[in-house]
């Protein structure tokens, strides 16, 4: 990992001596100086020691600047280089030294406090684990990690770091998760339930076999997510570094008139060295990376100094409903059978979703394996109708099983129910309907859990000035007014298919601008990627949705979205902060000059102690931590509720051609 390890050891290629093994040589040498310099002035051996002082503190400096001069760049070294050159010319050997060793001195407490901003980072490299004990041909053998392989059964005991994303096959432990999902509680794993790399057990011990390894876990996608988007500039970065492009040679010019209109080489020098625009130049980048460190750190990984500079000025939310605002854990609540007994209705419904992958379709696969409704019969023919629902065949007859939509394009008469589906409906239930090509033969009614956060994130959000917070999902439109109502939305959007998610997600960026788009990355990968923001719930163990969204959080909290929210506005005013003051210290710094108030040497020293200070504002983020909690108590008007959630304000799409319902 490049990004993380170019300055490890704080190296340089000046004589082979390290940065700070360079500021203490130079450091004495100014010392020995200033020593003689009071004695016997400026004799032969003191110039020595000050030409030698600039040399070794120089060449890193000079071999910088002709290094960035043969890619067209003017950049700091140069400036530098050249005032010292000067300086040396015109007998002015003190400066000279003072200057480059003040330069070296600032580099290498730079480059020490930027390892801080990226000690989060470092921190996750280190907690990989090395080795593996796995269980191979019934030998139990210790190898590296890297080695597992796909389908090996790991055994881990108590202390140990897991090596592979795997399902626990023996055993019972509490797994500390927190490397994955920054949450410090250990959680309970038993046989069937997934576990990821990185992770350490607590107690007890688990066999596991491999699923995910080396690369391909969790651990090593998040490593790599986060050391990619140490990378990517945000737009303020963007437009310092353009700026400063010009900005060197404008100040090179600048000196240059200043000689020739004054003829003073000593002004046009020093104006060299306080013109260097350090500390802006790295204003905005030092702020995000550690911004980033600070999120990667607690479950949230932000993939770019863009994103993390967009995020917080998000003005519109929408909201997946299933495994986003509910627990996305389905159970079958009601069964009403009207040409069959429940029994039977069950036993057949469960025969129908055999294939199924659909989350309603495991809600009824597990009520019926707890209701010992056992069956070997299999659907024929089956065929899965986006956003609507099955049709099968059992025996010689044609079944359905879906929403209204797929009843109403077949034909079938819904009379009968219509006054249950509705008081179902009312309550934030999904109606499964049970029927053949003629007749309804029954109704399971599927409730989902809302997530116990949900409810303090709308509140919290609300309170961060978020304009406009909205509920999409494929459900039919009286339970999404229900969970609206109780969730204190401003809207919801019902019976979606996913091409109407996007065109929906649209209108709002128009209306209220920047929006962004929070779901599980189950069956809303199109609106994550349409939205301004994508943003991922839970999706440690979802390739797709760490690959598609612009944010994700790690674990299934919803409170992280706010913390992230916070986050983002927490590193915009420390990269603001950062930029005004870099402004203003440039700013002063050449009044000082041109007042002819301000030296060489003194000129370097706030330059210097500038950058440091920027440096410092950023470690800061690190430890940024919410301060307000969440509005547990915040009052909800009903009467302003019920007007936003009007009939005038939800938009209900019709039957479109394809799309999963959510």
């Amino acid at each position: 990992m490049k990004s993380l390890t170019r300055n490890k050891g704080h190296r340089t290629h000046s004589f082979f001596l390290s940065k700070k093994n360079i500021v203490l040589a130079t450091g004495g040498l100014l010392v020995v100086s200033f020593g003689l310099r009071k004695i016997l002035g400026y004799d032969p051996l003191n110039v020595a020691l000050l030409l030698l002082s600039t040399l070794l503190a120089g060449y890193p400096i000079v071999r910088k600047a002709v290094g960035a001069l043969r890619y067209g760049i003017v950049g700091i070294e140069t400036l530098v280089t050249i005032a010292v050159l000067g300086a040396l010319l015109i007998g002015e050997y003190w400066e000279g030294a003072v200057v480059t060793f003040l330069f070296v001195l600032g580099n290498y407490l730079e480059s020490r406090t930027i390892e801080k901003t990226r000690s989060t980072i470092r921190a996750l490299l280190d907690l990989a684990p090395k080795t593996a004990r796995v269980l191979r041909d019934g030998v139990e053998s210790c190898v590296k990690a890297s080695e597992v392989v796909q389908n090996d059964l790991v055994v881990l005991k108590a202390g140990e770091k897991i090596p592979a994303d795997g399902t626990v096959t023996e055993g019972s432990s509490f797994v500390n998760q927190a490397t994955i999902t920054g949450e410090p509680v250990a959680v309970s794993r038993k046989a069937g339930d997934l576990v990821f790399a990185g992770t350490i057990l607590e107690s007890g011990y688990l066999i596991l076999k491999a699923d995910r390894v080396s690369e391909d876990t969790t651990f090593a996608r998040i490593l790599h997510m986060v050391e990619e988007a140490q990378d990517k500039k945000a737009r303020t970065q963007r437009v310092l570094e353009k700026f400063s492009r010009f900005y060197t040679p404008a100040i090179l010019l600048l000196s240059l008139t200043l000689y020739l209109l004054g003829h003073d080489l000593v002004l046009a020098l020093t104006l060299l060295v306080i013109a260097c625009p350090g500390a802006l130049v790295i204003s905005a980048p030092i702020s995000l990376v550690a911004g980033i460190g600070n999120g990667a750190k607690n479950g949230v990984l932000v993939k770019g100094g863009d994103v993390l500079e967009k995020l917080g000025r998000v003005r519109a939310f929408a909201f997946d409903k299933t495994g986003t605002l509910t627990k996305g854990s389905p159970q079958v609540v009601a069964i009403r059978g009207y040409a069959l007994e429940a029994a039977d209705l069950l036993r057949l419904a469960a025969v129908g979703e055999s294939y199924s992958e659909h989350p309603l379709a495991k809600a009824i696969l597990q009520y019926a394996a707890g209701e010992n409704c056992k069956t070997q019969e299999k659907p024929e023919g089956s065929l899965f109708i986006a956003g609507q629902g099955i049709k099968f065949n059992l025996g010689e007859k044609t079944y359905l099983m879906g929403n209204r939509r797929l009843f109403a394009e077949h034909g079938v008469d819904l009379t009968i129910c219509e006054d249950y589906l509705v008081a179902e409906e009312e309550k934030a239930r999904t109606a499964v309907l049970v029927g053949d090509s003629q007749k309804l033969l029954g109704v399971l009614s599927i409730s989902d859990v809302v997530r116990d956060e949900a409810k303090e994130l709308i509140a919290d959000l609300r309170n961060q000035g978020v304009r406009r917070l909205v509920m999409l999902t494929g459900d039919n439109a009286r339970s999404a007014k229900a969970m609206s109502m109780e969730l204190g939305l401003d809207g919801y959007y019902a019976e979606l298919l996913p091409e109407h998610k996007v065109s929906f997600l649209r209108e709002m960026q128009k209306k209220y601008g920047r929006t962004a788009m929070v779901g599980d990355g189950v069956n809303d990968t199109p609106a994550l990627a349409s939205a301004d923001l994508g943003i991922a719930v839970g999706a440690a163990g979802s390739e797709i949705a760490m690959e598609t969204a612009d944010v994700v959080l790690v674990s299934s909290d919803l409170r992280k979205l706010s913390y992230a929210v916070g986050l983002s506005r927490a590193t915009v005013r420390n990269m603001t902060q950062n930029i005004v003051f870099a402004l203003l210290v440039a700013a002063s710094l050449l009044a000082g000059v041109l007042g002819k108030v301000v030296n060489l040497s003194f000129g370097m020293l706030v330059h210097e102690i500038s950058v440091l200070v920027v440096v410092l504002n950023a470690v800061r983020l690190l430890g940024w931590k919410k301060k307000t909690a969440f509005s547990r108590n915040l009052a909800l008007n009903p009467e302003k509720i019920e007007k936003e959630l009007s009939p005038e304000r939800p938009m209900i799409v019709p039957p479109g051609p394809s799309g999963p319902i959510t």
